[in-house]
């Protein structure tokens, strides 16, 4: 098995900063044997080892490197002035970071820039019902996520959940611009500080007493871990946009599959990792995803957090209640009370009922006059919901957001 050479050094010394690369397995799915064909990666060949044994060696050293030496603080400092994907890094650099950040910033090779094209076009068209999907799919997804869940509330992220939510709406929100991997886009300096910031937080979260009493692991982040979020990103947007018979040209839909395979590679995941196509990817978080989910302490506490700070954006127009069951519906009742998230006799079933009617008319599939009775009473706070999605990708929009190397873990704990 693949181990980063400082894993000893982690070990014997005992942030998540901005987007959730982590996931979880019990006793019994730890065993369990990694069978995900690499012929199916958008590399087509690899050595076929199991991605919960490797990491992101050469980041992980140089950064744990900056951490000990104590030039993390000035390295965040300088970064803090690159946000444009074309820009020239910032003098003063250390120069081995430097030379790394160089060829992390580069596009990989099989990069399609007309995939990359096609996908602004789908995201201009289905922007409303993405901020939802990573909202309310992929963000209350993550809180079930044990490893994922233990991680955010023991790093740094932990000790502001406003700004931890806002530098993961950053991902959403880059990556559905225009010009997300252009000169003049941020998705790739997004993607890159997000690196550096998981590297910090291999090499932080060993150290907490409190994670290591509670995680079932010694060093968080693996391969498998990213892999895990990567799913709860995109492939269960698409699996709900689907469910919900949201219309989708095919090329539409393998355009936005490229966006976030050419993002994966950004991250740092092995191109043997990355599905080629939503059959692969389908089946490989069947493997990695659907069977780790489970409720931990820390993740029900996020989940309320998360859910707490969204009925407060834009003035609380919509309550906790709502937001409540729309989690509910989309993850699913099981999820919904492990996150003891609260059963509400009065809008579970609206969701239940009303929903996907509610997107057939906003498709112009269905006429309003025709929907069920229920969806004339629901379709206001149901257009307010897609409103609220939209403003939690668009925050990750608000300047300044600085993506930083952690050099702390959450200091409540």
């Amino acid at each position: 098995m693949e181990q980063p050479s400082r894993r000893n050094v982690l070990m014997a010394g005992g942030t998540l900063g901005a987007v959730g690369a982590l996931a979880a397995a019990s006793p019994a799915q730890a065993s369990a044997l990694w069978t995900w064909s690499p012929k199916g990666s958008v590399a087509g060949y690899g050595k076929g080892a199991d991605p919960r044994g490797v990491w992101d060696p050469e980041c992980d050293e140089l950064v744990a490197s900056l951490i000990a030496g104590g030039a993390a603080p000035q390295v965040n400092k300088l970064l803090k002035t690159w946000t444009k994907n074309g820009q020239a890094l910032p003098k003063g650099l250390p120069a081995d970071l430097r030379d790394f950040m160089e060829r992390a910033r580069q596009l990989p090779s099989w990069t399609d820039q007309g995939k990359l094209k096609t996908a602004v076009d789908f995201n201009e068209k289905r922007g409303l019902y993405l901020g939802v999907t990573y909202g309310f799919a992929s963000g209350m997804m993550s809180t079930a996520i044990p490893k994922e869940a233990r991680a955010v509330y023991y790093s740094k992220g932990g000790a502001d959940m406003r700004d931890r939510i806002t530098k993961t709406a950053k991902l959403g929100y880059d990556i559905g611009t225009s010009n997300a991997y252009k000169d003049d886009g941020e998705m790739v300096v997004t993607c890159v500080k997000t690196r550096l910031a998981h590297s910090g937080v291999r090499h932080l979260l060993p150290k907490s007493p409190y994670w290591t009493k509670a995680a079932d692991e010694s060093i968080p982040i693996s391969q498998a871990d990213m892999m895990v979020t990567w799913h709860s990103l995109p492939t269960t947007v698409m699996k709900n946009l689907v469910k919900w018979k949201v219309p989708i040209p095919a090329a539409e839909s393998e355009a936005f599959l490229h966006s976030w395979q050419v993002c994966a590679h950004m991250l740092g995941i092995r191109d043997e990792y990355i599905p080629k196509s939503w059959d692969e990817a389908n089946s490989q978080a069947a493997q990695v995803l659907d069977p780790i989910l489970a409720p931990t302490p820390e993740g029900i506490k996020l989940a309320d957090m998360l859910l707490n700070l969204a009925s407060f954006i834009d003035g609380g127009i919509l309550s906790k209640p709502v937001l409540g069951a729309l989690t509910r519906y989309i993850l699913g009742p099981e999820i919904g009370d492990w996150l003891k998230i609260p059963k509400d006799p009065f809008w579970d079933p609206i969701f239940e009922n009303a929903w996907e009617p509610f997107i057939a008319v906003r498709e112009g599939l269905l006429k309003l006059e025709d929907a069920p009775g229920v969806l004339q009473k629901a379709y206001w706070a149901f257009d307010e919901i897609i409103r609220l999605g939209v403003l939690l990708v668009l925050s990750g929009g608000d300047l300044p957001i600085s993506i930083e190397i952690p050099v702390t873990n959450n200091p409540h704990y």
